[in-house]
């Protein structure tokens, strides 16, 4: 009889233990998504386009300087995004690969590492030299050409990230009330 009571006991704990590690897991997603995404809003939405009216983006040293600002917010992007990933991977494996948490948002949180990578080691490195006006004599039009396709890869990167992260965080959010049941 004492052993079923220890049984029954244990289960309750570890039951309450994995519920608590699943709240705070949902948490840290849930807040490392809406950071981000929202960091990224504010950058493409009100940072970038005020740059862009005052006609800072036309100075001989916007390249460099710019350059820094995507540095450093690429970087923080691949922190926020390895965040996420992780976040998911322990939901995952917390609530068994059965629950709805599954493999598809493992994708769609590789597919958010993979965004900022490719920001950060492909596209933002090709747009600064692009920006770097190194010989007086390059064709300003081509090189126009060129920067308008990066701008186009990189908004249409943006746009995926916002949708694979609203999928996710929607996902993520859901997922509070089917741990309740």
């Amino acid at each position: 009889m004492n052993t079923q009571v220890s049984k029954t006991y244990q289960s309750g704990r570890r039951r309450r233990l994995s519920a608590v590690q699943v709240l705070s897991w949902q948490s840290v997603v849930l807040f490392g998504l809406a950071i981000w995404l929202s960091c990224s809003v504010l950058l493409d939405v009100v940072i970038m386009p005020s740059l862009y009216m005052t006609r800072m983006m036309e100075q001989p040293g916007f390249a460099a300087a710019g350059y820094s600002i995507f540095w450093v917010f690429n970087r923080i992007e691949l922190v926020f995004a390895a965040l996420v990933l992780t976040g998911v991977l322990a939901l995952y494996f917390l609530l068994q690969p059965t629950h709805p948490i599954g493999r598809g948002a493992i994708a769609l949180a590789v597919f958010l590492v993979a965004i900022p990578l490719i920001y950060t080691y492909a596209l933002m490195p090709h747009m600064s030299a692009l920006g770097l006006d190194l010989s007086p004599f390059s064709l300003s039009d081509q090189l126009a050409t060129s920067m308008a396709q990066l701008h186009r890869d990189y908004f249409g990167l943006e746009i995926f990230k916002l949708a694979l992260g609203g999928s996710l965080f929607g996902l993520c959010y859901r997922l509070a009330g089917t741990e309740s049941n």
